[in-house]
Protein backbone atom coordinates (compact mmCIF):
# COMPACT_ATOMS: atom_id res chain seq x y z
CA UNK A 1 0.00 0.00 0.00
CA UNK A 2 2.92 1.98 0.60
CA UNK A 3 4.32 1.53 -2.42
CA UNK A 4 1.01 2.14 -4.16
CA UNK A 5 0.57 6.00 -2.04
CA UNK A 6 4.07 6.81 -3.65
CA UNK A 7 3.83 5.40 -6.85
CA UNK A 8 0.67 7.32 -6.75
CA UNK A 9 2.22 10.69 -5.37
CA UNK A 10 5.14 10.26 -8.24
CA UNK A 11 2.87 10.12 -11.10
CA UNK A 12 0.91 13.39 -9.81
CA UNK A 13 4.21 15.04 -9.29
CA UNK A 14 5.41 14.29 -12.77
CA UNK A 15 2.26 15.13 -14.09
CA UNK A 16 2.15 18.59 -13.05
CA UNK A 17 5.93 19.10 -13.65
CA UNK A 18 5.25 18.08 -17.55
CA UNK A 19 2.53 20.12 -17.03
CA UNK A 20 4.14 23.62 -16.07
CA UNK A 21 6.83 22.30 -18.08
CA UNK A 22 4.31 22.80 -21.68
CA UNK A 23 3.03 25.58 -19.69
CA UNK A 24 6.25 27.29 -20.26
CA UNK A 25 7.76 25.54 -23.79
CA UNK A 26 7.70 27.48 -26.73
CA UNK A 27 5.67 25.77 -29.36
CA UNK A 28 7.08 24.78 -32.85
CA UNK A 29 5.14 26.59 -35.77
CA UNK A 30 4.24 25.36 -39.01
CA UNK A 31 2.74 27.18 -41.78
CA UNK A 32 1.54 25.36 -44.27
CA UNK A 33 0.45 27.33 -47.67
CA UNK A 34 -1.35 26.32 -50.81
CA UNK A 35 -1.17 27.85 -54.19
CA UNK A 36 -4.05 29.68 -55.81
CA UNK A 37 -6.99 28.40 -54.20
CA UNK A 38 -9.84 29.13 -52.17
CA UNK A 39 -12.10 27.45 -49.89
CA UNK A 40 -12.70 24.72 -52.22
CA UNK A 41 -12.48 22.12 -49.48
CA UNK A 42 -15.04 19.01 -48.37
CA UNK A 43 -14.50 20.67 -44.63
CA UNK A 44 -15.62 23.76 -46.17
CA UNK A 45 -18.73 22.32 -48.10
CA UNK A 46 -17.59 22.27 -51.08
CA UNK A 47 -19.08 18.84 -52.70
CA UNK A 48 -16.54 17.96 -55.31
CA UNK A 49 -13.20 18.48 -53.42
CA UNK A 50 -11.78 15.14 -52.49
CA UNK A 51 -9.38 16.64 -49.02
CA UNK A 52 -9.69 14.00 -46.07
CA UNK A 53 -6.23 15.43 -44.90
CA UNK A 54 -7.18 19.21 -44.47
CA UNK A 55 -10.38 17.81 -43.70
CA UNK A 56 -9.17 16.17 -40.57
CA UNK A 57 -6.71 19.06 -39.94
CA UNK A 58 -10.07 21.33 -39.31
CA UNK A 59 -11.56 18.48 -37.25
CA UNK A 60 -8.52 18.63 -34.86
CA UNK A 61 -8.83 22.25 -35.03
CA UNK A 62 -10.26 25.67 -35.68
CA UNK A 63 -11.37 26.74 -39.16
CA UNK A 64 -12.21 30.26 -39.85
CA UNK A 65 -15.49 29.86 -42.00
CA UNK A 66 -14.58 34.23 -43.36
CA UNK A 67 -10.97 34.28 -43.79
CA UNK A 68 -9.18 36.73 -46.26
CA UNK A 69 -5.94 37.73 -47.96
CA UNK A 70 -5.59 41.57 -48.45
CA UNK A 71 -4.03 40.98 -51.98
CA UNK A 72 -4.87 38.45 -54.49
CA UNK A 73 -1.85 37.66 -56.10
CA UNK A 74 1.24 35.66 -54.74
CA UNK A 75 4.01 37.92 -53.98
CA UNK A 76 2.05 40.89 -52.08
CA UNK A 77 -0.47 38.33 -50.36
CA UNK A 78 2.48 36.39 -49.40
CA UNK A 79 4.45 39.80 -48.04
CA UNK A 80 1.30 40.69 -46.40
CA UNK A 81 1.62 37.54 -44.06
CA UNK A 82 5.04 37.19 -43.37
CA UNK A 83 5.39 41.13 -42.76
CA UNK A 84 2.14 41.25 -40.91
CA UNK A 85 1.52 44.55 -43.14
CA UNK A 86 -0.66 45.42 -45.78
CA UNK A 87 0.88 45.93 -49.22
CA UNK A 88 1.24 49.58 -48.99
CA UNK A 89 2.61 49.19 -45.65
CA UNK A 90 5.40 46.99 -46.75
CA UNK A 91 5.82 48.06 -50.50
CA UNK A 92 5.26 44.96 -52.30
CA UNK A 93 2.67 45.51 -54.50
CA UNK A 94 3.05 43.33 -57.53
CA UNK A 95 4.77 40.31 -57.99
CA UNK A 96 8.48 39.95 -57.52
CA UNK A 97 9.34 38.35 -60.89
CA UNK A 98 8.67 42.02 -62.18
CA UNK A 99 10.95 43.74 -60.06
CA UNK A 100 8.10 44.93 -56.96
CA UNK A 101 9.85 44.79 -53.41
CA UNK A 102 9.45 45.72 -49.62
CA UNK A 103 10.54 49.40 -49.02
CA UNK A 104 12.97 48.34 -47.00
CA UNK A 105 14.89 44.96 -46.43
CA UNK A 106 15.11 45.69 -42.72
CA UNK A 107 11.25 45.32 -42.86
CA UNK A 108 10.73 43.10 -39.57
CA UNK A 109 9.09 39.64 -40.29
CA UNK A 110 8.54 36.45 -39.19
CA UNK A 111 12.12 34.95 -39.87
CA UNK A 112 13.46 37.84 -38.19
CA UNK A 113 11.03 38.21 -34.88
CA UNK A 114 11.43 34.47 -34.08
CA UNK A 115 14.59 33.67 -34.47
CA UNK A 116 16.15 36.34 -31.45
CA UNK A 117 13.64 34.42 -29.32
CA UNK A 118 15.58 31.21 -29.71
CA UNK A 119 13.76 29.61 -32.98
CA UNK A 120 15.19 27.63 -35.69
CA UNK A 121 14.10 28.76 -38.90
CA UNK A 122 13.23 27.49 -42.50
CA UNK A 123 11.44 27.72 -45.58
CA UNK A 124 10.38 24.70 -47.84
CA UNK A 125 9.29 26.03 -51.78
CA UNK A 126 9.11 29.35 -52.59
CA UNK A 127 9.25 32.88 -51.09
CA UNK A 128 8.73 35.07 -54.21
CA UNK A 129 9.12 38.43 -52.07
CA UNK A 130 11.93 41.03 -52.89
CA UNK A 131 14.63 41.13 -51.43
CA UNK A 132 14.56 37.50 -50.16
CA UNK A 133 17.43 38.56 -47.99
CA UNK A 134 14.92 40.22 -46.14
CA UNK A 135 13.98 36.60 -44.51
CA UNK A 136 17.68 34.96 -43.63
CA UNK A 137 16.02 31.64 -42.95
CA UNK A 138 18.58 28.93 -41.28
CA UNK A 139 16.85 26.58 -43.75
CA UNK A 140 16.40 26.83 -47.01
CA UNK A 141 14.67 24.01 -49.53
CA UNK A 142 13.35 23.95 -53.15
CA UNK A 143 13.55 27.69 -53.65
CA UNK A 144 11.74 27.36 -57.13
CA UNK A 145 7.50 27.67 -57.66
CA UNK A 146 7.71 23.98 -58.97
CA UNK A 147 4.78 24.72 -61.14
CA UNK A 148 5.82 21.47 -63.40
CA UNK A 149 5.81 19.08 -60.15
CA UNK A 150 8.88 18.13 -60.42
CA UNK A 151 9.78 17.81 -57.43
CA UNK A 152 7.36 15.71 -55.51
CA UNK A 153 5.78 15.17 -52.11
CA UNK A 154 8.09 13.00 -50.44
CA UNK A 155 10.74 15.76 -51.49
CA UNK A 156 9.25 17.97 -49.53
CA UNK A 157 9.05 15.31 -46.18
CA UNK A 158 12.58 14.56 -46.76
CA UNK A 159 13.36 18.43 -46.71
CA UNK A 160 11.00 18.99 -43.36
CA UNK A 161 12.70 15.76 -41.71
CA UNK A 162 15.94 17.20 -41.99
CA UNK A 163 14.86 20.67 -40.80
CA UNK A 164 13.63 19.34 -37.47
CA UNK A 165 16.95 17.15 -37.29
CA UNK A 166 18.61 20.13 -37.14
CA UNK A 167 16.39 22.31 -34.90
CA UNK A 168 17.64 19.58 -32.30
CA UNK A 169 16.17 21.26 -29.28
CA UNK A 170 15.38 24.31 -29.88
CA UNK A 171 11.78 25.49 -31.02
CA UNK A 172 11.18 25.75 -34.84
CA UNK A 173 9.34 27.61 -37.34
CA UNK A 174 8.84 26.21 -40.77
CA UNK A 175 6.61 27.28 -44.01
CA UNK A 176 5.81 25.09 -46.28
CA UNK A 177 4.77 26.28 -49.44
CA UNK A 178 3.00 24.27 -52.19
CA UNK A 179 2.68 24.02 -55.68
CA UNK A 180 -0.85 23.12 -56.13
CA UNK A 181 -3.38 24.52 -57.44
CA UNK A 182 -1.49 27.15 -58.96
CA UNK A 183 -1.40 26.81 -63.19
CA UNK A 184 -0.82 24.87 -65.10
CA UNK A 185 -3.63 22.11 -63.41
CA UNK A 186 -1.79 19.22 -64.44
CA UNK A 187 -4.37 16.58 -63.80
CA UNK A 188 -1.83 13.96 -62.66
CA UNK A 189 1.67 14.29 -61.55
CA UNK A 190 3.75 11.74 -59.74
CA UNK A 191 0.91 9.25 -59.72
CA UNK A 192 -1.19 11.95 -57.59
CA UNK A 193 -4.38 12.08 -56.94
CA UNK A 194 -4.62 8.19 -57.47
CA UNK A 195 -7.74 8.82 -58.83
CA UNK A 196 -8.91 11.45 -61.30
CA UNK A 197 -11.89 13.88 -61.66
CA UNK A 198 -13.23 14.61 -65.13
CA UNK A 199 -15.41 17.34 -66.61
CA UNK A 200 -18.44 14.97 -66.14
CA UNK A 201 -17.47 14.67 -61.88
CA UNK A 202 -17.70 18.74 -61.49
CA UNK A 203 -19.64 21.58 -61.66
CA UNK A 204 -18.00 25.21 -62.50
CA UNK A 205 -17.18 27.67 -59.24
CA UNK A 206 -20.80 29.17 -58.54
CA UNK A 207 -18.72 32.66 -58.50
CA UNK A 208 -17.19 32.39 -62.54
CA UNK A 209 -20.59 32.83 -63.94
CA UNK A 210 -19.55 30.50 -67.25
CA UNK A 211 -19.75 27.20 -68.22
CA UNK A 212 -18.93 24.62 -70.58
CA UNK A 213 -17.54 21.21 -71.70
CA UNK A 214 -14.43 22.97 -71.98
CA UNK A 215 -14.52 25.09 -68.76
CA UNK A 216 -15.34 21.70 -66.86
CA UNK A 217 -12.70 19.87 -68.15
CA UNK A 218 -10.26 22.83 -66.66
CA UNK A 219 -12.08 22.93 -63.35
CA UNK A 220 -11.83 18.88 -63.16
CA UNK A 221 -8.34 19.51 -63.48
CA UNK A 222 -7.91 22.23 -60.94
CA UNK A 223 -9.81 19.69 -57.98
CA UNK A 224 -7.59 17.13 -59.43
CA UNK A 225 -5.00 19.84 -57.97
CA UNK A 226 -6.50 20.39 -54.85
CA UNK A 227 -6.51 16.32 -54.15
CA UNK A 228 -2.66 15.99 -54.70
CA UNK A 229 -2.35 19.27 -52.25
CA UNK A 230 -4.47 17.47 -49.89
CA UNK A 231 -2.25 14.16 -50.27
CA UNK A 232 0.65 15.92 -49.65
CA UNK A 233 0.00 18.10 -47.01
CA UNK A 234 -1.27 14.40 -45.23
CA UNK A 235 2.17 12.79 -45.76
CA UNK A 236 4.08 16.49 -44.36
CA UNK A 237 1.74 15.80 -40.94
CA UNK A 238 2.00 12.66 -40.64
CA UNK A 239 5.98 12.81 -40.65
CA UNK A 240 5.54 15.42 -38.16
CA UNK A 241 3.64 13.08 -36.15
CA UNK A 242 6.41 10.39 -36.01
CA UNK A 243 8.82 12.96 -34.83
CA UNK A 244 6.30 13.30 -31.91
CA UNK A 245 6.92 17.21 -31.91
CA UNK A 246 2.81 17.55 -33.59
CA UNK A 247 1.67 18.00 -29.67
CA UNK A 248 3.69 21.23 -29.04
CA UNK A 249 3.38 22.69 -32.50
CA UNK A 250 0.99 25.25 -33.64
CA UNK A 251 -0.27 24.13 -37.42
CA UNK A 252 -1.66 27.16 -39.50
CA UNK A 253 -2.57 26.30 -43.09
CA UNK A 254 -4.15 28.80 -45.83
CA UNK A 255 -4.22 29.46 -49.20
CA UNK A 256 -2.46 32.58 -50.78
CA UNK A 257 -5.71 33.85 -52.41
CA UNK A 258 -8.34 32.10 -54.13
CA UNK A 259 -8.22 30.36 -57.50
CA UNK A 260 -7.27 31.85 -60.99
CA UNK A 261 -10.74 31.60 -62.84
CA UNK A 262 -12.68 35.02 -64.10
CA UNK A 263 -13.53 37.01 -61.12
CA UNK A 264 -11.38 35.77 -58.36
CA UNK A 265 -7.26 35.82 -58.87
CA UNK A 266 -6.15 39.47 -59.27
CA UNK A 267 -9.22 40.44 -58.55
CA UNK A 268 -11.15 42.15 -55.19
CA UNK A 269 -13.97 40.11 -55.58
CA UNK A 270 -15.04 36.87 -53.03
CA UNK A 271 -13.87 34.84 -55.15
CA UNK A 272 -10.17 36.09 -55.91
CA UNK A 273 -9.95 37.18 -51.49
CA UNK A 274 -11.39 34.15 -49.31
CA UNK A 275 -9.53 31.62 -48.74
CA UNK A 276 -9.27 28.39 -45.91
CA UNK A 277 -7.39 29.20 -42.84
CA UNK A 278 -7.13 26.35 -40.22
CA UNK A 279 -5.37 26.38 -36.91
CA UNK A 280 -4.33 23.29 -35.14
CA UNK A 281 -2.74 24.05 -31.84
CA UNK A 282 -3.00 20.45 -28.96
CA UNK A 283 -4.14 22.19 -26.05
CA UNK A 284 -5.27 25.46 -27.11
CA UNK A 285 -7.15 25.06 -30.15
CA UNK A 286 -10.73 23.54 -29.48
CA UNK A 287 -10.96 20.66 -32.16
CA UNK A 288 -13.61 21.31 -34.71
CA UNK A 289 -14.32 24.65 -33.74
CA UNK A 290 -15.56 26.78 -36.87
CA UNK A 291 -15.50 30.42 -36.12
CA UNK A 292 -17.68 33.14 -38.01
CA UNK A 293 -15.41 36.13 -37.32
CA UNK A 294 -13.86 38.17 -39.94
CA UNK A 295 -10.30 37.20 -40.09
CA UNK A 296 -7.40 37.90 -42.67
CA UNK A 297 -4.16 36.72 -43.39
CA UNK A 298 -2.45 39.69 -41.78
CA UNK A 299 -3.46 38.58 -38.26
CA UNK A 300 -1.11 35.05 -38.74
CA UNK A 301 2.14 37.03 -37.40
CA UNK A 302 0.11 38.59 -34.20
CA UNK A 303 -0.89 35.41 -33.83
CA UNK A 304 2.38 33.80 -34.18
CA UNK A 305 4.47 35.86 -31.79
CA UNK A 306 1.88 35.77 -29.53
CA UNK A 307 1.99 31.55 -29.35
CA UNK A 308 5.91 32.16 -28.88
CA UNK A 309 5.79 34.72 -26.39
CA UNK A 310 7.60 37.34 -28.44
CA UNK A 311 6.79 41.25 -28.02
CA UNK A 312 6.11 42.68 -31.41
CA UNK A 313 8.73 45.96 -32.06
CA UNK A 314 6.22 47.98 -34.03
CA UNK A 315 2.60 48.23 -33.86
CA UNK A 316 1.11 44.94 -36.55
CA UNK A 317 -2.68 45.78 -37.95
CA UNK A 318 -3.68 42.59 -37.62
CA UNK A 319 -5.61 40.88 -34.48
CA UNK A 320 -3.88 37.98 -32.46
CA UNK A 321 -6.34 34.86 -33.36
CA UNK A 322 -5.14 32.66 -29.96
CA UNK A 323 -8.49 34.56 -28.02
CA UNK A 324 -10.78 33.17 -30.61
CA UNK A 325 -9.18 29.54 -30.82
CA UNK A 326 -11.91 28.35 -28.02
CA UNK A 327 -15.55 29.12 -27.75
CA UNK A 328 -14.47 32.41 -26.23
CA UNK A 329 -16.90 35.22 -27.02
CA UNK A 330 -14.34 38.55 -27.16
CA UNK A 331 -16.20 41.84 -26.13
CA UNK A 332 -14.83 43.47 -29.33
CA UNK A 333 -13.61 42.34 -33.11
CA UNK A 334 -12.69 43.65 -35.79
CA UNK A 335 -15.81 45.02 -38.24
CA UNK A 336 -13.92 45.15 -41.47
CA UNK A 337 -11.77 43.40 -43.59
CA UNK A 338 -9.43 45.42 -46.46
CA UNK A 339 -8.09 44.85 -49.91
CA UNK A 340 -6.13 45.85 -52.67
CA UNK A 341 -5.28 45.24 -56.16
CA UNK A 342 -2.59 47.40 -58.66
CA UNK A 343 -2.95 44.38 -61.34
CA UNK A 344 0.35 43.34 -59.84
CA UNK A 345 2.97 43.53 -63.10
CA UNK A 346 2.29 46.50 -66.17
CA UNK A 347 0.16 44.37 -68.61
CA UNK A 348 -2.40 43.94 -65.86
CA UNK A 349 -2.28 47.47 -64.38
CA UNK A 350 -5.45 48.24 -62.27
CA UNK A 351 -5.90 49.97 -58.84
CA UNK A 352 -9.04 49.67 -56.83
CA UNK A 353 -9.71 49.24 -52.80
CA UNK A 354 -12.52 46.95 -51.06
CA UNK A 355 -13.48 47.20 -48.02
CA UNK A 356 -16.12 44.60 -46.66
CA UNK A 357 -18.38 44.16 -43.32
CA UNK A 358 -20.29 40.65 -42.39
CA UNK A 359 -23.24 41.37 -45.25
CA UNK A 360 -22.13 44.44 -46.85
CA UNK A 361 -19.08 44.92 -50.17
CA UNK A 362 -17.94 48.20 -51.37
CA UNK A 363 -15.24 48.21 -54.32
CA UNK A 364 -13.58 51.58 -55.04
CA UNK A 365 -12.06 52.25 -58.32
CA UNK A 366 -9.46 54.59 -58.51
CA UNK A 367 -9.80 55.36 -62.37
CA UNK A 368 -13.41 54.76 -63.03
CA UNK A 369 -14.42 54.12 -66.51
CA UNK A 370 -11.03 52.75 -68.23
CA UNK A 371 -9.95 49.24 -68.86
CA UNK A 372 -9.04 47.11 -66.57
CA UNK A 373 -6.77 44.63 -67.87
CA UNK A 374 -7.30 42.27 -64.94
CA UNK A 375 -10.34 41.21 -66.54
CA UNK A 376 -9.22 41.37 -70.01
CA UNK A 377 -6.52 37.95 -68.97
CA UNK A 378 -9.46 36.54 -68.40
CA UNK A 379 -12.11 37.87 -70.57
CA UNK A 380 -10.34 38.76 -73.54
CA UNK A 381 -8.43 36.33 -75.83
CA UNK A 382 -6.05 39.00 -77.92
CA UNK A 383 -4.92 39.70 -73.83
CA UNK A 384 -0.92 38.51 -73.82
CA UNK A 385 -1.43 36.86 -70.52
CA UNK A 386 -4.72 35.27 -71.48
CA UNK A 387 -5.51 31.29 -69.21
CA UNK A 388 -7.00 28.69 -69.94
CA UNK A 389 -8.99 29.15 -67.14
CA UNK A 390 -10.31 32.43 -69.03
CA UNK A 391 -13.69 32.46 -70.67
CA UNK A 392 -13.63 32.37 -75.01
CA UNK A 393 -15.52 34.31 -76.73
CA UNK A 394 -17.98 31.80 -77.66
CA UNK A 395 -18.29 30.68 -74.06
CA UNK A 396 -19.26 34.13 -73.52
CA UNK A 397 -22.10 33.96 -75.78
CA UNK A 398 -24.01 31.68 -73.72
CA UNK A 399 -23.95 33.28 -70.23
CA UNK A 400 -26.51 34.68 -68.66
CA UNK A 401 -27.39 38.58 -68.88
CA UNK A 402 -26.67 38.53 -64.98
CA UNK A 403 -23.55 37.64 -66.02
CA UNK A 404 -22.62 39.42 -68.69
CA UNK A 405 -23.50 42.85 -66.77
CA UNK A 406 -21.42 41.40 -64.11
CA UNK A 407 -18.44 40.69 -66.66
CA UNK A 408 -18.99 44.12 -68.56
CA UNK A 409 -18.71 46.29 -64.84
CA UNK A 410 -15.57 43.90 -64.24
CA UNK A 411 -14.41 45.24 -67.85
CA UNK A 412 -14.65 49.01 -67.33
CA UNK A 413 -15.85 50.03 -63.15
CA UNK A 414 -17.37 52.08 -61.95
CA UNK A 415 -16.37 53.99 -59.47
CA UNK A 416 -18.11 52.21 -56.39
CA UNK A 417 -19.88 48.99 -56.53
CA UNK A 418 -22.01 47.29 -53.65
CA UNK A 419 -23.14 44.07 -53.26
CA UNK A 420 -25.16 42.63 -50.38
CA UNK A 421 -23.55 39.69 -49.53
CA UNK A 422 -26.34 38.02 -47.20
CA UNK A 423 -28.03 38.10 -50.35
CA UNK A 424 -25.55 38.23 -53.30
CA UNK A 425 -23.20 36.13 -52.15
CA UNK A 426 -21.39 35.90 -55.77
CA UNK A 427 -21.28 39.58 -56.31
CA UNK A 428 -23.67 40.04 -59.19
CA UNK A 429 -26.03 42.61 -58.54
CA UNK A 430 -24.71 46.14 -57.86
CA UNK A 431 -26.18 48.14 -55.31
CA UNK A 432 -24.37 51.35 -55.52
CA UNK A 433 -26.66 53.30 -56.73
CA UNK A 434 -29.85 52.52 -54.79
CA UNK A 435 -31.39 54.64 -52.45
CA UNK A 436 -31.91 51.78 -49.96
CA UNK A 437 -29.02 50.86 -49.70
CA UNK A 438 -26.87 54.65 -49.57
CA UNK A 439 -26.45 54.43 -45.64
CA UNK A 440 -24.42 51.48 -45.93
CA UNK A 441 -22.36 52.98 -49.23
CA UNK A 442 -21.65 55.83 -47.35
CA UNK A 443 -20.47 54.39 -44.21
CA UNK A 444 -18.32 51.77 -46.24
CA UNK A 445 -17.01 54.61 -47.90
CA UNK A 446 -15.68 56.10 -44.62
CA UNK A 447 -14.56 53.06 -43.15
CA UNK A 448 -12.00 52.72 -46.31
CA UNK A 449 -11.29 56.24 -46.07
CA UNK A 450 -10.57 55.94 -42.63
CA UNK A 451 -8.71 52.83 -42.80
CA UNK A 452 -6.37 54.11 -46.05
CA UNK A 453 -5.69 57.85 -43.85
CA UNK A 454 -4.81 55.55 -40.51
CA UNK A 455 -2.34 53.36 -42.06
CA UNK A 456 -0.80 56.07 -44.37
CA UNK A 457 -2.07 54.59 -48.00
CA UNK A 458 -0.11 56.74 -51.21
CA UNK A 459 -2.79 55.84 -53.39
CA UNK A 460 -5.18 58.02 -51.16
CA UNK A 461 -3.49 60.72 -53.13
CA UNK A 462 -4.50 60.69 -57.09
CA UNK A 463 -1.41 62.13 -57.83
CA UNK A 464 0.46 58.81 -57.01
CA UNK A 465 -2.12 56.48 -58.74
CA UNK A 466 -1.20 58.69 -61.94
CA UNK A 467 2.28 58.29 -61.65
CA UNK A 468 2.13 54.63 -60.41
CA UNK A 469 -0.46 53.83 -63.90
CA UNK A 470 1.47 55.62 -66.05
CA UNK A 471 5.22 54.22 -65.18
CA UNK A 472 3.23 50.67 -65.36
CA UNK A 473 2.07 51.30 -68.79
CA UNK A 474 4.92 52.54 -70.23
CA UNK A 475 6.55 49.55 -69.54
CA UNK A 476 4.70 46.87 -71.04
CA UNK A 477 6.86 45.92 -72.83
CA UNK A 478 8.64 44.20 -69.88
CA UNK A 479 12.22 45.27 -70.60
CA UNK A 480 12.97 46.16 -67.24
CA UNK A 481 13.03 42.24 -66.61
CA UNK A 482 16.42 42.22 -67.99
CA UNK A 483 17.79 45.28 -66.37
CA UNK A 484 19.12 44.55 -63.30
CA UNK A 485 19.45 48.10 -62.09
CA UNK A 486 15.95 48.63 -62.66
CA UNK A 487 13.89 49.71 -59.55
CA UNK A 488 10.31 50.87 -59.68
CA UNK A 489 10.24 54.49 -59.41
CA UNK A 490 7.25 53.96 -56.08
CA UNK A 491 9.91 52.23 -53.95
CA UNK A 492 11.32 55.67 -52.88
CA UNK A 493 8.23 58.34 -53.61
CA UNK A 494 5.53 55.92 -51.67
CA UNK A 495 7.54 55.60 -48.97
CA UNK A 496 8.65 59.47 -48.63
CA UNK A 497 4.93 60.29 -49.20
CA UNK A 498 4.00 58.49 -46.23
CA UNK A 499 7.23 59.91 -44.08
CA UNK A 500 5.38 63.29 -44.71
CA UNK A 501 2.57 62.37 -44.20
CA UNK A 502 3.11 60.57 -41.03
CA UNK A 503 4.85 64.00 -39.91
CA UNK A 504 1.94 65.87 -41.08
CA UNK A 505 -0.24 63.41 -39.04
CA UNK A 506 1.80 64.21 -35.77
CA UNK A 507 1.88 68.02 -36.19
Amino acid sequence: MKRLKLHCLLSVLIAHVCQAFSATQKPNILLIVSEDNGPELGCYGDPYARTPNLDRLAAEGVRFENAFVPYSVCSPSRACFLTGLYSHQNGQIGLATHKFALYREDTPNIVTLLKPAGYHTGLIGKLHINPESAFPVDFRAIPGANFNRREKAEDYVVAAEKFWSQARKKPWFLSVNYPDAHLPFLRQAGGRPAKVQTGKDVKMLAWVGAESPRLLEVMADYYNCMARLDDWVGLLLDALAKTGADKNTLVIYIGDHGAQFPRGKGSVYEGGLRVPFIVRWPGHAMAGLVRKELVSTIDILPTALRAAKVTPIQKLPGWDLVPVLTDFQPDHWRSYIFAMTTGSFPRNCFVQHSIRDTRYKLIVTAQPGTENRIADSYLDEKHQHFVVSGVRPDERKTVSARTEKAYQRWEIPPRYELYDLKSDPHEWNDLSDDPDHSAAKNRLIKGLVDFRTRTRDPFLDPANVESFVTEQLANRDLGYRKKKSFRWSYLDSFPAWRATDAASDSQ
